[in-house]
């Protein structure tokens, strides 16, 4: 019996691991700075044995990443860019996994009366009308994409706008880190301004617009580019994505009691049957 023990002791101890496979997704600044990552990718690796690399940049640049062949999949909150992804064939399809909302953070004393406007747009405009210092993430990315829709639909043009407008070129905790410092307004995610550490003298002074839904979907990235491409990986990691447990943890994930995202995917009859 002793022998055995020690047959059995040394076949393990020299056995070869069963190795996680490796895939490349490129991820959004402001999903990155809202922690969630942290929470998902050991649970994706536990039950997949997918080891998710996250390639942090902005949703212009993830998109151009995904169309040069240099990730297996993407992560983003841009939903006219991501179509235009897919329809140019870069990416096989679209599929949205969670939503939060864009809020105007800025100076608790609010000198542009932001608190007490109706709609983002005249937020904008008070902004705008007391060239209150506005920091923008000028990058390129979802926020960025979407702070500048939100200035043309308020009317202004901000490529002609004074001293009061700083684009920083940077993504959500850099320039969030530059309006605390500023004691300026900005548009960020729930998620990100929710996780932000340096708050300063900043607050939540307005959300609630429609218009200010954001949501975050997943796009494979078309195995066409070539065979280093992991689309096998990327349709499991989109199986997981959308499934009850994925539901699970990001409904459950919370900063100070208050929840950052909501899962909106479409299940497939297996996933809802796991439920």
């Amino acid at each position: 019996m002793r022998i055995m023990s020690t047959v059995l002791a040394v076949a393990l101890a020299t056995a070869t691991p069963v190795l996680a496979e490796d895939m490349k997704m490129a991820v959004t600044t402001s999903f990155h700075n809202s922690g969630l990552a942290d929470v998902l990718l050991p649970e994706i690796k536990a039950d997949t044995g997918i080891d998710v690399q996250l390639l942090v940049v902005g949703t212009g640049q993830a998109l151009k990443l995904g169309a040069a062949g240099d990730v297996d999949a993407i992560l983003v909150h841009a939903r006219a860019a991501e179509e235009k992804s897919v329809a140019e064939g870069h990416a096989t399809h679209r599929r949205e996994i969670m939503y939060n909302d864009f809020v105007v953070i800025g100076p608790s004393d609010d000198p542009a009366g932001t608190a007490d406007s109706e709609t983002a747009a005249a937020a904008l405009q008070g902004i705008a009308g007391a060239q209150a210092p506005f920091v923008s993430r000028g990058d390129d990315s979802g926020t960025h994409k979407k702070e500048l829709s939100l200035w043309a639909a308020a009317g202004i043009d901000v490529a002609n706008a004074g001293d009061w407008y700083r684009a920083v070129g940077a993504g959500m905790g850099a320039a969030l880190n530059t309006a605390s410092g500023m004691n300026a307004y900005i548009l960020s995610d729930r998620a990100s301004w929710l996780n932000f550490g340096n708050k300063g003298d900043l607050g939540l002074l307005f959300a609630g617009d429609p218009v200010l839904f954001n949501q975050y979907a997943f796009l494979p990235v078309n195995p066409d580019k070539g065979d280093h491409i992991r689309n096998d990986l990327a349709m499991q990691l989109e199986e997981w994505l959308t499934s009850a447990r994925a539901a699970e943890l990001i409904n459950g994930y919370q900063v100070a009691g208050e929840q950052l995202f909501t899962f909106n995917a479409q299940m497939t009859d297996t996933a809802k049957a796991a439920e």
